[in-house]
């Protein structure tokens, strides 16, 4: 595929994680939400997203306080979060401190009573009737009709809007597939001009990679919980991600979690759904080809389902038990040259006597290694390595002691345990 567009530098080694600003304080404002930057960047997070900042429309709302994605306004801020100055002066605090911030992109619907519902009702499809309508049984929306050109640039005049004003870094766009690709191409080469944008697709269609960063692992998510419930073995889940090496330029990104906003509100936490492979599943995310995405709370870890339409309060405590746990994943992939090797860093799966149990890999580059062994099983193992594929001092990055890798070196693997070692 010849691409128009490079991801931008930054964005080839960032990790990302989604804000949900209305659970995360009892505030629920931009102006709470910033005592948490120092604590997220000590962390090692890289690159904030803001679930949808736009005003909620009140006809069709669902809930009590509704839904992000059902906007009434694309250049306005959902009061409930404070005002178009209190996101730009959050931005500017984010940046100060090393961030990238992005914003949640609606472009496929609106809610009932958006502003372009009466003062632009030709820019949505109509049904036989005359009606707005949505196509996919969503209650709170209606479908904007992309065959109109000034529907068009009165989105992307939107998008520039927050680009301008408050001087955001990229996007995180909804439902990508739905919206037609030649209107991302579109919107990419106008608002592209403003600066170097991160522009991210919640889709797996391989096509939208055409104008996309990074894409979503959705297959990855299905397989694994299929895994997780005995539907499949671990053999299945190699031969998707080698599915992922062939078929998707190296160039692009696949974004891996195990939640995110839709999966915790609507199949249940990592751990009902994982149970304890989670931890062993958010050690691959941060450590395989790709980027990878935390949730809010996931740090605590947040281990209830956050309603979706209501205030549903993020349970904080004063140090998360798993901070020191992404710290260590997130320090590996800033400092390794590791994860900024492109594909002559690519992951290699390393065979075992263990391997319905155990899943290890390797990454390579700039005289670096990276060694990552996964045990998605109950059993309590011993695992070696082949002959040849891996040897020298490693350390571990979650305990810092440190091993001698010779021959016949052995691991000794807990039940569903996750090593990770640096040379």
């Amino acid at each position: 595929m010849h691409r128009l567009f490079s991801p931008v530098a930054w964005s080839k080694n960032t990790n990302l994680y989604e804000v949900n600003v209305r659970q995360y304080t009892p505030e629920g404002t931009f102006e709470a939400f910033a005592a948490h930057l120092p604590r997220l960047r000590e962390m090692g997070v890289e690159t904030l997203w803001f679930m949808p900042i736009t005003p909620i429309s009140v006809v069709g709302r669902q809930g009590t306080l509704g839904s992000y994605y059902a906007a009434s306004d694309y250049a306005a801020v959902n009061p409930e979060f404070g005002t178009v100055d209190d996101f730009r002066e959050l931005v500017q605090q984010a940046h100060q401190l090393g961030f990238k911030v992005i914003i949640d992109w609606v472009a496929n619907h609106t809610g009932h009573d958006h502003i372009w519902t009466s003062t632009n009702p030709e820019f949505y499809k109509r049904n036989v009737e005359g009606q707005f309508y949505d196509n996919h049984g969503w209650a709170d929306v209606y479908d904007l009709n992309y065959y109109d050109g000034r529907m068009r640039e009165a989105m992307i005049e939107a998008m520039q809007f927050w680009i301008d004003e408050c001087d955001i870094d990229g996007f995180r766009c909804d439902m990508a597939h739905l919206v037609p690709l030649d209107f991302w191409r579109q919107a990419r080469l106008k608002l592209d001009k403003s600066r170097d944008l991160f522009w991210l697709a919640e889709t797996e269609d391989y096509h939208y990679l055409d104008v996309f960063d990074c894409c979503y692992a959705w297959k990855w998510m299905h397989a694994t919980l299929k895994f997780s419930k005995g539907e499949s073995s671990l053999q299945d889940l190699k031969a998707l991600l080698s599915g992922y090496e062939k078929d998707f330029p190296s160039e692009t990104m696949h974004l891996f979690f195990t939640t995110n906003h839709d999966e915790n509100s609507w199949n249940g936490t990592e751990y009902e759904k994982y149970g304890e492979a989670a931890r062993a599943l958010a050690v691959f995310s941060c450590t395989w080809h790709g980027l990878p995405l935390i949730y809010s709370g996931q740090e605590l870890p947040n281990k209830k389902r956050l309603r979706f339409f209501d205030k549903d309060l993020i349970t904080w405590n004063d140090k998360p038990q798993l901070h020191s746990f992404y710290k260590a994943l997130l320090t590996l992939r800033k400092n390794s040259p590791v994860f900024n090797g492109g594909a002559e860093a690519m992951p290699k799966v390393i065979p075992t006597h263990s391997s319905q149990y155990v899943f290890v890999f390797m990454r390579r580059f700039g005289g670096k290694e990276i060694l990552v062994l996964l045990n998605l099983s109950p059993n309590h193992l011993f695992v070696q390595l082949p002959d040849g594929y891996v040897r020298g001092k490693f350390e571990n990055i979650f305990t810092g002691s440190t091993i001698d890798i010779i021959p016949n070196h052995s691991f000794e693997l807990n039940a569903w345990d996750a090593l990770v070692y640096t040379s």
